[in-house]
């Protein structure tokens, strides 16, 4: 802890009571001084670089590059990424990988370069190697993509980690996307993110930094290739970035520019090119499948904070029965806990929990409980007992228990970097699962407490296991939250196991794909929050995040009827669609806002459900390849600069293109197309792109628009599976996925396979496999026809 949280911590508590303004000094003061006598001063530094080339020992995929000072170690995948790590560092252990690395491709050998540096030739990209240490990355055709060079190390003359930097050069046209969850976004413009995980202790609006979700992930966007890199260490850092600018006439490109400074932890890095499909598609094979949501997980779902009891929960549920409206989840906050103690449901204000959760379960509803990490230190609390008994909480550098103020109170923290720690908290969520819980939102994870807003609750000198490797939590912070998801996740794989677990985060790291989602936090109710809200989630969709979302409205304030209708139809449009009212927000159900703001939420809500089929093909796909369910207007065409511009519009999958209205007062909009021909799902007014065009949108709706061609599953009115296809442009052809899914288990369904196309005057859709085409096994209802004279 610096003397910067210090000011942020006792500013965070200006509005709280004085007990608890007592306890965050107390807990403040605590930190700094466990971590002023454990964590030595770094005093003075030697600076150090990598010298000149000496020699390289080729090896598989690659090899070792030796400098006078440092050595270069140097890896293709066979899945096409290309590792390098300095100072011998290798790709393990890693906390991002999914397993092993993946095993190198024989096909890339070390070579010499020119002017004495050394050169890896693979099957998508070049790594060259200059005799001082810089490393390019190359297409195929030779152009120069990334550009990183000599890094600088400052090592403590007296012993301990060294901090380092890295300076990266981009082309002039490249744009930068990427590092988990940003206020500001998606593009990100010049400045300087920190990477830390942080709890801002308010609502939160474009330009807060840093937020509850950070990666050393960018994916960098330029008209040559799409290149993904990764910086593989947890340690706090910040990434400085300068676009680039090309120049006018005869003068000079300035390229663009990133300088990443980390405060310890190795120097390597994975490197992905190619199209951004591709590119994620070798991010997901290198850390993970995204976790596949059971089908009600694509619903509507709800939280309401504070339920005071089980009445007040079922009034809830029955004001959306009453009003038609449909709901998939109910989520449960802490309010609902036995004194916040534990994982224990308070029996005496919630005594038939578990009758009420399978009376909504036949309902169609499931109920979602929230998990902190923090564990009370009460007497007679049975997780604290087992916990204690087990050595699984934090300590630290004296052995004894790091302490901190949380919503339980006196609370501590198990270390989840442990193996047997992980172990011990997921058979933990038995008992919620005994109490008919469905699914879980971990919070507070960073983690963080109501008293170290700005900073970690636990000091930076507290111990951790790291899977035995030891550590302290300078390198255990970023990881924490995902540690917990993945013992959350495993945990129920097991008490569970023909379920698909349901876990969304508010923190973690990359890799927590893996284990489930992301909630957004603390979004600011006004139109600002409105527009973080979508970049966060396309800013962890890139980061192969693909399922997210924010509640709906914002966290703090009702905000007017138009603000939380315009948001409640972009939430409609998102993977988690989290509708939120409480304390804080108020009342702030759809019926509480008027007739009218009712009943356009009941069409967005349809919609929604109309979709779902899609939804959940989007999530299939997402598991199968790493594509975000939510994708930048530039997905399939990063070569077109204004939609690498263009981040208030997105597509949703490839057939859907949402125009969310994120100004008060508008009912029309521009929308940026990609090129090709829309249809306003609305009108079936037709488009042609690539350029810009002006839509109605009325307070009714937001602008969707459907590709031509376009082949999306939907529910029909009979509750079956229909084909909704959009006339393809005369004399082109289009298509579209299908994946029927059970609603949950693990069975792998059949990714079936449409193709439509002009016959005549007729739109033909067919159905390919592997004996050939045939007829559709769905009903097919044809779009966009109208003034063709055409016929289906």
């Amino acid at each position: 802890m610096d003397g910067r949280d210090l000011v942020r911590s006792v500013k965070a508590v200006g509005s709280a009571g004085a007990t608890q303004r007592l306890r965050t000094v107390r807990a403040a003061w605590r930190r700094r001084r466990a971590d002023a006598a454990a964590l030595p001063s770094r005093g003075a530094e030697r600076a150090r670089v990598p010298g000149a080339v000496q020699g390289a020992e080729p090896g598989p995929g690659g090899g070792t590059v030796r400098f006078s000072r440092s050595e270069l170690r140097i890896l293709v995948a066979v899945n096409g990424a290309v590792f390098w790590g300095w100072d011998g560092a290798g790709p393990e252990p890693s906390y991002a990988l999914a397993g092993r690395c993946p095993d190198p491709d024989p096909r890339a050998v070390l070579e010499p370069d020119k002017d004495g540096g050394w050169r890896v030739v693979a099957e998508r990209v070049t790594v060259a190697v200059s005799r001082h240490g810089a490393v390019e990355v190359r297409t195929p055709g030779g152009v120069t993509l990334r550009r990183d060079l000599p890094p600088r190390w400052w090592e403590p003359v007296g012993g301990g980690p060294a901090r380092w930097m890295q300076r990266s050069e981009v082309s002039a046209d490249a744009r930068f996307f990427g590092l988990g969850g940003r206020s500001s976004g998606p593009r990100l413009g010049d400045g300087t993110y920190r990477l830390w995980n942080t709890d801002p202790g308010r609502p939160f609006t474009p330009g807060d930094d840093p937020l509850h979700l950070t990666m050393p992930v960018q994916l960098v966007v330029a008209d040559a290739a799409t290149h993904l890199v990764f910086h593989d260490t947890s340690w706090d850092g910040t990434v400085a970035l300068r676009e680039g600018e090309e120049g006018a006439g005869s003068g000079h490109d300035r390229a663009g520019r990133c300088e990443l400074r980390v405060d310890g932890g190795p120097l390597r890095c994975w490197v992905m090119v190619g199209t951004p499909a591709r590119v994620l598609l070798a991010w997901a094979s290198l850390t993970g499948a995204p976790a596949l949501p059971p089908a009600w997980a694509l619903g509507h779902q709800h939280v309401r904070r504070g339920f005071g009891d089980e009445q007040e929960l079922r009034r809830a549920v029955a004001g959306y029965r009453e009003h038609g409206l449909p709901l998939d989840a109910v989520h449960l906050d802490g309010a609902h806990f036995d004194g916040h103690q534990g994982f224990t449901v308070d029996p005496g204000r919630f005594p038939k929990l578990p009758a009420f959760a399978k009376e909504l379960r036949r309902e169609g509803i499931r109920l979602v409980s929230v998990v902190d990490p923090a564990v009370n230190v009460a007497p007679g609390n049975a997780v604290y007992d087992s916990g204690e008994a087990l050595g699984a909480f934090v300590r630290d550098a004296c052995g004894e228990l790091v302490h901190g103020v949380a919503r339980p109170g006196e609370a501590v923290y198990p270390d989840f970097t442990h193996a047997r720690v992980r172990k011990w908290w997921g058979g933990l969520y038995a008992e919620r699962l005994a109490e008919g819980f469905a699914g879980f939102w971990h919070d507070m994870n960073e983690p963080t407490s109501f008293t170290a807003f700005g900073e970690s609750t636990l000091p930076r000198s507290a111990r951790h296991s790291l899977d035995e490797r030891g550590g302290d939590h300078r390198e255990a912070h970023n990881v924490y939250a995902l540690c917990m998801a993945r013992a959350a996740y495993e945990g129920l794989r097991e008490l569970a196991p023909q379920e698909r677990p349901f876990v969304v985060s508010r923190s973690g790291w990359a890799g927590m794909q893996r284990f489930g989602g992301a909630w957004s936090g603390g979004v600011a109710t006004g139109w600002a929050g409105l527009r973080t809200s979508l970049s966060l989630v396309m800013g962890l969709g890139l980061c192969g995040v693909p399922y997210s979302g924010p509640d709906v409205g914002g966290r703090d304030g009702t905000g007017s009827p138009e603000l939380y209708l315009r948001w409640f139809q972009l939430g409609s449009y998102l993977p988690l669609f989290r509708t939120q009212a409480g304390p804080r927000a108020g009342r702030r159900e759809p019926w509480e806002f008027g007739a009218d703001t009712l009943e356009h939420a009941r069409v967005a809500l349809a919609e929604r459900r109309r979709l779902l089929p899609y939804f959940m093909t989007l999530a299939h796909l997402a598991r199968r390849t790493g594509a975000p369910y939510v994708r930048p207007l530039w997905w399939s065409a990063p070569e077109d600069r204004v939609l690498r511009d263009c981040g208030d519009a997105f597509l949703l999958g490839d057939c859907l293109l949402v125009a969310p209205v994120l100004d008060p007062g508008a009912d029309r909009r521009a929308v940026q197309l990609p090129r090709g021909l829309w249809y306003d799902t609305a009108t079936e007014q037709a488009y042609e792109g690539p350029g810009q065009v002006l839509v109605d949108a009325p307070v009714a709706r937001i602008p969707v628009l459907a590709r031509a061609g376009a082949v999306i599953p939907v529910r029909g009115e009979d509750g079956c599976l229909e084909l909704e296809v959009w006339a393809p442009a005369l004399g082109r052809t289009g298509g579209g996925l299908v994946v029927q899914d059970g609603g949950d288990g693990w069975d792998e369904p059949e990714i079936e396979r449409y193709t439509a196309r002009w016959e005549g005057r007729r739109v033909v859709v067919e159905r390919e496999g592997e004996d050939g085409v045939r007829e559709p096994s769905h009903p097919v209802r044809v779009r966009g026809l109208a003034g063709r004279g055409a016929q289906t």
